[in-house]
C-alpha cells in the first residue's frame, strides 16, 4: 500500500475507537512515537551498513524489528502489556550519559506517553504503519515530508498545540531572506516542531559538495523546544530531514536559564524564530533577566534572549505581535535595546488571518543584524492576494505571494528562480540602497522613531485605512466612544425618570 493522506487519516480513524485517546493532540502523540520509533528503525537498516560497528542504542527486544514488524505478532492485552511495561520504562530509563543517540532516545521518550487502551486497535495502527511506509525507499521518504508536514497542520485544530505551527510560506521566507550559509550555527530557541529548522537544512544541504560539508551541516542546526509533543514530532523531522543524530534539538525551556550565564560559546550566526506571544511564563522565570527588562510575557523575554545570544554581525529574524511594537513600559526598553544594538533594517506587516485558526492577532516578521545601530527602518505591507480579503485553513498564505517582497528586498527586478543574495553580503552600494517606497513599501527614520518614544506600529503612509493607527489616536477614538455612551445612558436616565414622573400624575 503507498503512503498517502487517506493512510494517515485511517490510522487516525482505528484511534478514534480507542477510549485512551481523547483529541487530535492525544492522536497526534501517540502516532508519533509510533513513527519515530519505525523510521528509526528504517534508518539504523542504513547506519548498520554506512556506519563501521554501529550498535543500536535501543535493547534488542524493542527494537521495532522485533516486537512491531511482524503483523502477526503481539496484539491485544499481550501487546499492551509489553508496550506499558517493558518498552516505555525501558526508553525512559536509558542513560542519556551512553551515547548521543541514548540521549536523542531517552529525551523523546521522557515526556511520551501511551494513551491507547485497546492493544487490538494498536495492532491495525502499527500494521497500518508497517504497510504503508518504508523509509529506505526514496520515494516514500519525500512523500513522507510532505505528509508529515499535513500532519504537523493538523495541530492547527489541536487546541493550544496550534501554537507550534507556524505557515510553512512563512517559514520559508523568513529562512530565504536571513539566507544561512554552510559553516554558519543556526539556532531556533523556541523551535516548537522545527519548521525554520527544516527550511534551513533544506538551505544548507544546497550547499553540500564533500562529505566534509554533510558533517559540518549536522552540527550547524539547533532548537530547544519547552513542551513534550511538539519536542518528539521536531526530532522526528530531524531525523526525516537526514540529521543522523539530533541531539542538538533539545528539551528544555531557554528562558529559564539566567541571561548573565551565557558567553561567546553560546552565540550563533543565525536566529531564526517564532516564539510563543500572548502568554505568561511561569512565576520566577523573569528573575533570570536584568530588571530592567523583566516581564512574563514571553515573546518579549526571548527578543532580550536573542539580541544575548546573536554574535556581532549575526542576523535575526522574529515574528513578533503589534503589542510589542506598540507597547510601552518593559516593552520601550527592549525596543531601545534592539535599536542601539542592532541594525532593525526590515519590518514586515502581515495582514490578519496569516496564523488563523490558533489566533487573530496581526504579527510582524522583524530582521535585524547585530552590531550595528538602526539608523533607519524600512516597512512593508503584505497585501492580500487578488481577491482574497483574509486566510483561512483552507486557503493559507502561499510562498508565492512573497516575491514581491523578495524583489523589493535589494531592489531586484521579480525572478521566477536564483537564490536570495546572503543579507550579511553587502553589494557596493550600502545594504538596501537600492530600495523604493511604493503602496507597500515606506522606511521610518530613528530619530522619528524615538521622538515617537519608540512606538514601531508605524502606519503605512500610502494607505488611508486604520489598520494600523496610532496608539494614541485610538485611545482617544475609545475615550469619545465612552463619553457619547455615558451621555447616551444619562440621557435616556433622564426620559425614563420624565416618564415615570408623568404616569405619577
Amino acid at each position: 500500500m503507498a503512503l498517502n493522506s487517506a493512510t494517515i487519516k485511517s490510522i487516525q480513524d482505528i484511534m478514534r475507537k480507542d477510549a485512551g485517546v481523547d483529541g487530535d493532540a492525544q492522536r497526534l502523540g501517540q502516532l508519533t512515537w509510533l513513527l519515530f520509533l519505525k523510521i528509526f528503525d528504517d534508518r539504523e537498516q542504513e547506519w548498520e551498513i554506512t556506519v563501521k560497528k554501529y550498535r543500536s542504542p535501543i535493547p534488542e527486544e524493542l527494537r521495532w524489528r522485533n516486537w512491531a514488524a511482524d503483523t502477526e505478532g503481539l496484539t491485544g492485552d499481550g501487546l499492551l502489556d509489553f508496550i506499558n511495561n517493558k518498552l516505555f520504562p525501558s526508553l525512559k530509563g536509558l542513560s542519556p550519559e551512553a551515547s548521543p543517540r541514548h540521549r536523542v532516545i531517552h529525551d523523546v521518550f521522557e515526556d511520551a506517553y501511551q494513551y491507547m487502551k485497546n492493544g487490538t486497535l494498536v495492532r491495525q495502527v502499527i500494521n497500518k504503519i508497517n504497510e504503508s511506509l518504508d523509509f529506505n525507499r526514496s520515494e516514500d521518504r519525500h512523500i513522507f515530508g510532505d505528509l508529515y508536514e499535513q500532519i504537523l497542520k493538523d495541530l492547527q485544530s489541536a487546541g493550544n498545540a496550534g501554537e507550534y505551527y507556524t505557515p510553512r510560506a512563512v517559514t520559508q521566507f523568513m529562512v530565504d531572506m536571513i539566507n544561512p550559509q554552510l559553516g554558519e550555527t543556526v539556532l531556533d530557541p523556541a523551535c516548537g516542531t522545527g519548521g525554520f529548522l527544516t527550511c534551513t537544512i533544506d538551505n544548507l544541504r544546497k550547499q553540500v559538495k564533500t562529505p566534509d560539508d554533510e558533517e559540518l551541516l549536522q552540527r550547524s542546526v539547533q532548537g530547544i523546544e519547552k513542551k513534550p509533543l511538539p519536542h518528539l514530532l521536531c526530532v522526528t523531522n530531524m531525523l526525516l530531514h537526514g540529521i543522523d543524530v539530533p541531539t542538538n534539538v533539545r528539551h528544555d525551556n531557554t528562558l529559564a536559564r539566567p541571561l548573565a550565564s551565557y558567553g561567546p560559546k553560546d552565540r550563533v550566526d543565525c536566529i531564526i524564530t517564532n516564539p510563543p506571544f500572548g502568554g505568561m511564563e511561569e512565576d520566577g522565570i523573569e528573575t533570570n533577566f536584568p530588571q530592567k527588562f523583566r516581564t512574563r510575557e514571553t515573546a518579549d523575554l526571548f527578543l532580550v534572549l536573542i539580541l544575548t545570544l546573536l554574535k556581532d554581525g549575526g542576523r535575526g529574524a522574529i515574528v513578533l505581535p503589534d503589542g510589542t511594537l506598540f507597547g510601552e513600559g518593559v516593552k520601550t526598553t527592549i525596543k531601545e535595546k534592539l535599536l542601539a544594538e542592532c541594525n532593525l533594517h526590515t519590518i514586515v506587516r502581515l495582514p490578519n488571518g496569516v496564523f488563523s485558526p490558533y489566533t487573530g492577532i496581526k504579527t510582524n516578521l522583524l530582521f535585524f543584524i547585530k552590531g550595528q545601530p538602526t539608523k533607519e527602518i524600512w516597512y512593508y505591507e503584505h497585501p492580500y492576494p487578488p481577491g482574497a480579503k483574509s486566510y483561512n485553513k483552507t486557503k493559507p498564505i502561499r510562498i508565492e505571494e512573497f516575491d514581491l517582497e523578495k524583489a523589493w528586498w535589494f531592489g531586484e527586478q521579480p525572478k521566477k528562480k536564483g537564490k536570495a543574495k546572503r543579507e550579511g553580503e553587502a553589494p557596493a552600494e550600502p545594504l538596501f540602497a537600492k530600495r523604493v517606497e511604493s503602496p507597500q513599501a515606506w522606511r521610518v527614520s530613528i530619530e522619528q522613531i524615538q521622538s515617537n518614544g519608540y512606538n514601531l506600529d508605524i502606519k503605512n503612509p500610502h494607505d488611508s485605512s486604520e489598520a494600523h493607527a496610532d496608539p494614541d489616536e485610538l485611545l482617544a477614538d475609545y475615550q469619545n466612544l465612552m463619553t457619547e455612551l455615558q451621555q447616551t445612558r444619562d440621557r435616556l436616565k433622564d426620559e425614563l425618570f420624565q416618564a415615570l414622573e408623568g404616569s405619577k400624575h
